[in-house]
């Protein structure tokens, strides 16, 4: 079934090759075209299970053996695309079509989990382009660890705790292939001279895979497509009952509901399990059948960990992401409990200044907008002018600094009123800009739990009747928001506003 064909792939992009050693690999098989999705994502799963088969077979057996004198490799499968013409489409769509002529490609992993959004994206560009897709086959190793990763019966050692080196006997994970330089917009092409097909290569999208599971102890096969994000316990609790009654409600369309540990339950009265450890960002899933439901992920304090919660869950490809965190109300007409709709952000969290310069503007996406407004119409039940009694709109601050209210306060302060921001907090820049990064829809509503220029610190006791009323209300706006969101077609979603001059077929 295997074969020794080193001098066949010579040419390949062979990564840590050592020459003694001779270089077994999967069958190779021809690549084939179509023009059927559902066929195209067919082979694509036959291709990375047989890959990944092949690498379990192998460290299986080196490990049994203490060694090896052979070097495994297989290869990620890829897509392929070559048009010779531009697309004759519907120009309202903002995806779906290559920029101009030529050759375009993109590794692949997991597509038992990307099924459904793989079918999406290749039936648009066959449509768009009238064009075959070829399958088969990439030049890009699979590391092991990403090969073994799904399997909880093989732990890959490091290499001070064996008799040899894994990198002598197989690939292991090259920071060459998990760059973000296609969705930085740096430009890039393939070493083949092929464009970019999607936004991540199947390395970068497999690390975010790993790192996903490490950070919110549920594995990436439970996110849904509607992410809310938190800065906040309290809200999880609510989050927990609103998901019971939902799945107490037949008709509801939810079917489960999964907590840190993977721990699922498909009946409103059934137990949760309390996780012995809890993760860095504990996650929370309400799910649907076809992925439509809503995730909760608790990011914790602080820019750095917005930046990391997105970075990774930017490659599952959600619809939008939400941040419905407390923040400072900066003027004094506000209230503890009083709603704030970001419509434009002030950038001091500095983790994504390398990324996305501060001068590039975040636009407010009018589709995230609207449901959020809505949601909040639809939860107080107060509308139009009414509405302004308990929430606003502008700009919000985001700084890295906690305990920015002990600093000389003309600086921070002169800033903050020049932008005319109206809040401040420490998450919702950075969740808005990496949306926009990322090209996932964002949006963000805050709720005002101190007043430190006004004398209202958040301090033991003076919030505690804004937590027991307004959590609730506040988590059920995001609800909301999502299940509205959930009715718009894909593709008045995904705004033109994110996509940039030459941008990946694929979302």
């Amino acid at each position: 079934m295997w074969q020794n064909d080193f001098p066949v792939r010579s040419e390949r992009n062979i990564m840590n090759t050592i020459e003694h050693f001779p270089v077994i690999t999967p069958q190779a098989q021809p690549h084939q075209t179509f023009k059927d999705a559902h066929k195209a994502v067919d082979l694509l799963e036959k291709l990375h299970l047989q890959a990944t088969d092949f690498l379990k077979e192998k460290f299986s057996s080196v490990a049994a053996n203490g060694s090896s004198n052979e070097r495994y490799r297989a290869f990620y499968p890829e897509i392929r695309i070559k048009t010779s013409s531009h697309a004759s489409m519907d120009l309202r769509q903002s995806f779906g079509h290559v920029a101009k002529p030529g050759s375009y490609s993109t590794t692949i992993t997991r597509p038992d989990l990307y099924r459904n959004y793989l079918v999406q994206q290749i039936n648009q560009v066959i449509q768009n382009h009238d064009v075959f897709v070829e399958i088969g086959a990439s030049d890009t190793p699979m590391p092991v660890h990403f090969a073994v990763a799904n399997d909880d019966a093989i732990v890959v050692p490091q290499d001070t705790n064996t008799e040899y080196s894994l990198r002598d006997i197989f690939d292991v994970p090259d920071l060459a292939t998990m760059h973000d330089d296609i969705v930085n917009g740096v430009e890039y092409t393939h070493l083949d001279g092929s464009s970019p097909l999607a936004p991540f290569t199947a390395q970068r999208i497999d690390y975010s895979l790993a790192r996903l599971t490490h950070y919110t102890a549920t594995d990436p096969e439970h996110f849904q497509n509607h992410i809310l994000f938190t800065n906040y316990q309290f809200y999880v609790s609510e989050f927990e009952a609103y998901a019971r009654s939902q799945l107490a409600d037949p008709e509801s369309g939810y079917v489960s509901f999964v907590s840190t540990g993977n721990v699922e339950i498909t009946e409103a009265d059934a137990v949760l399990e309390e996780t012995k450890k809890m993760p860095q960002m504990p996650t929370y899933h309400l799910k649907r059948a076809d992925g439509s439901g809503i995730t909760l992920v608790n990011i914790g304090v602080g820019p750095s960990n917005a930046k990391t919660a997105t970075d990774h869950i930017a490659v599952l490809r959600p619809h939008a992401w939400l941040m419905v965190g407390h923040c400072a109300g900066l003027r004094n007409s506000q209230r503890l409990g009083d709603f704030v709709l970001a419509h434009a952000y002030l950038r001091e969290d500095n983790v994504l200044d390398a990324d996305l310069p501060v001068w590039v503007p975040i636009p407010p996406l009018a589709e995230i907008q609207t449901s959020l407004e809505d949601a909040v119409a639809e939860v107080t039940e107060l509308k139009g002018y009414e509405l302004k009694r308990i929430m606003r709109t502008g700009t919000v601050a985001t700084i890295d600094n906690r305990n920015w209210e002990l600093r000389d306060q003309s600086g921070p302060v002169q800033r903050l009123s020049q932008s005319r921001a109206i809040a401040l907090d420490m998450e919702s820049a950075t969740i808005a800009a990496n949306g926009f990064r990322f090209r996932v829809p964002y949006g963000t509503l805050l709720c005002v739990s101190d007043k430190p220029l006004h004398g209202e610190l958040k301090l033991p006791g003076m919030a505690s009747d804004f937590y027991t009323t307004q959590v609730k209300n506040h988590l059920m706006i995001g609800i909301r928001a999502m299940e509205n969101l959930r009715k718009l077609p894909i593709e008045r979603i995904h705004s033109r506003k994110l996509r940039s001059f030459e941008e990946t077929a694929f979302l």
